[in-house]
């Protein structure tokens, strides 16, 4: 399994939004932080996308309310998605900031 894991580095998909404004996207890094996240590599995977752990909670959150036909309206889901947005703003508004100071 970790032969697939160190060679998967070659199929992944450029972000066109990079290529075209020379800016990382809301998610640039998320493909890179699942690679180190599947080899056990924590510190690495929330370095490259630190929202990457908390939006795999709110999907397997959101796919079990689904699955299991919980109340897909309670405020604690949408607390979940909500802090999973502000996670990935800010984020994205620190690189933004990180960019511009370069």
């Amino acid at each position: 399994m970790l032969f697939i894991l160190n060679k998967v580095d070659s199929f992944l998909i450029p972000c066109p939004f990079k290529y075209l404004t020379a800016l990382d996207c809301p998610g640039c890094g998320f493909q890179r932080s699942m690679i180190e996240l599947c080899k056990g590599n924590f510190q690495e995977s929330f370095q490259l996308y630190p929202p990457a752990i908390l939006f795999l909670f709110s999907l397997a959150v959101g796919i079990s309310s689904y699955i299991f036909k919980w109340d897909r309206n309670s405020n604690w889901l949408k607390l979940l998605y909500v802090a999973t947005g502000l996670v990935i703003v800010v984020n994205y508004g620190y690189k933004i900031l990180i960019h511009q100071l370069h």
